[in-house]
């Protein structure tokens, strides 16, 4: 089987050669060029022979038009960081308006996709990373959101619109630009920030207005989940064919959510990225353990589900530190 065919076949439940995999890191000393990090990112996969690509646009690249200031390092080791919100008054939700999914670092990373259709090995399904539209208000409201979505919902609402219809537009442009699917990361399903009523309202709607968008379009559509005491059975109902959350953290295990559902889960590498201040931290099993343990970790996850319905991957993103011994480990280790 070819890649393509490989990921098609686990996510339509039929049988398949061994279980696909993939493993995703910030190239932050390329990631402010688009072709740069297309290259790279093509480099990446091939080296270790995964069978996807999961696209690695900067994790703040949907606000900064809207005026969020970046500190911007171009080093491998230190991530683009928020400087400074785009949002520090209830007047600033007002000046979110709908862009062009050309304009500034939206158009960037929409290149990012075009680079790819050209570079991407044949039959390797690459897949656009985006945000839940509250995710990326709240990543421009340096902490003031939640008491806004009590006090002052309507300019909430108001902002959220924009940035959905922002986010959809991007959505159809890069289907046009070749994309296998979507990357679709909400850093807001969770009940150590919302309520299962401000969810409801602030988020499920919006959410569903963005997958609505693709999900007949596109055939390789993953929900992230971030962070921990998730929202699994609310967000798992998503209208996607995958589910990815930290799963090697928070509950559910993999077994555990294959006893409540039966789409297909990608996961199974403990790794957890927390935001500290402004700075990403992480607690690595890539990083910090040795390839016979990474090994032993992969073949752990795939037995929770008796092989069946997996991806093997990252519960968030790698750390840049992960050995060139442990990345070619988690391939070696799906091979039967």
């Amino acid at each position: 089987m070819n890649r393509r065919e490989r990921l098609q076949a686990v996510i339509n439940g039929q049988e398949h050669d061994r279980t696909p995999v993939s493993t995703w890191m910030h190239f932050s000393e390329h990631d402010q060029d688009p072709r740069s990090l297309a290259e790279a990112m093509v480099a990446y996969n091939e080296r270790y022979d995964y069978d996807f690509i999961k696209m690695m646009p900067f994790g703040a690249y949907t606000v900064q038009d809207w005026g969020a200031k970046l500190a911007v390092y171009c080093d491998k080791y230190k991530e683009v960081e928020i400087a400074a919100p785009a949002i520090s008054e209830l007047e600033d939700y007002l000046k979110i308006e709908p862009l062009a999914p050309t304009f500034g670092t939206w158009g960037k990373t929409l290149l990012l996709s075009q680079y790819l259709s050209k570079l991407t090995a044949a039959n390797t399904p690459y897949i656009q990373t985006i945000f839940s539209p509250l995710t990326t208000l709240k990543k421009m409201t340096s902490g003031r959101l939640l008491e806004d979505m009590k006090e002052n919902p309507g300019f909430v609402h108001q902002a959220l619109s924009a940035i959905t219809e922002t986010t959809i537009s991007f959505v159809k442009a890069n289907i046009e630009a070749g994309v296998s699917g979507f990357f679709f990361a909400t850093q807001c399903a969770t009940y150590d920030y919302l309520t299962d009523e401000l969810f409801a309202e602030f988020c499920k709607p919006y959410d569903y207005k963005v997958i609505n968008a693709y999900k007949d379009e596109t055939w390789f559509n993953v929900v992230h989940i971030h962070g921990a005491n998730i929202m699994f059975d609310t967000v798992s109902k998503y209208p996607c064919n995958v589910i990815n959350w930290h799963d090697r953290y928070t509950e559910p295990s993999l077994a555990e959510a294959r006893e409540k559902c039966s789409k297909v889960f990608m996961g199974g590498l403990r790794e957890i990225p927390t935001i500290v201040g402004s700075k990403l931290h992480y607690e690595s099993v890539l990083a910090q353990e040795d390839s016979n343990y990474i090994k032993n970790h992969v073949k752990e996850a795939i037995a929770m589900v008796d092989g069946k319905g997996l991806i093997v991957g990252p519960g968030c993103v790698v750390d840049p530190r992960a050995s060139d011994e442990n990345l070619r480990a988690v391939r070696e280790a799906v091979e039967r």
